[in-house]
């Protein structure tokens, strides 16, 4: 039997990430809002940024609308892994590495690369919890290296 090989395969230790899970909240619950943060330009967000939004806008809409009130969702998915040349500095640091001559480096840490309007999270609700949705996600943007709006997908004509 011949074993396919994926481009992880060839990649030594890497970096374990960090979201624990990607849906939180009330997952079989039938909600009529669908509230999502879109970024809008091309952005690396990385694994440490993706759990520090989903534990601030997580724990937000668990305090306001209760375990069973809402639906968070990470849409994206951390796959590319970031290298970093380690630099050694200090008396002799010179004599012990050979600068950027073979400079591959190791592997730190894993990023999702999203495009522009590309959705990150999503929280589904309903019509009592919706600036309690937003705010979260509010939140959860300020963890991005990037700028994000926040829109309305689903239930818009339910909040007018």
């Amino acid at each position: 039997m011949v074993r396919a090989y994926t481009r992880k395969d060839y990649i030594r230790k890497i970096p374990g990430s960090r979201i624990v899970q990607y849906d939180m909240g009330n997952l079989s619950g039938d909600f009529p809002l669908k509230v999502t943060l879109a970024v809008k330009e091309h952005a690396h967000l990385s694994h440490n940024a993706l759990e520090a939004a989903r534990i601030a806008s997580n724990r937000y809409m668990q305090r306001k609308a209760g375990r069973m009130g809402y639906h968070l969702k990470i849409r994206v998915y951390p796959h590319h892994i970031v290298r970093e040349n380690p630099m050694a500095t200090g008396a002799g640091a010179d004599r012990v590495q050979d600068g950027m001559r073979k400079a591959f480096g190791k592997p730190v840490s894993s990023v999702a690369i999203v495009k522009p309007n590309q959705k990150v999270l999503t929280v589904f609700t309903n019509k009592r919890n919706f600036n309690d949705a937003k705010e979260a996600l509010r939140r959860a943007a300020m963890k991005f290296p990037v700028t994000c709006r926040i829109e309305v997908e689903e239930g818009a004509d339910l909040v007018k």
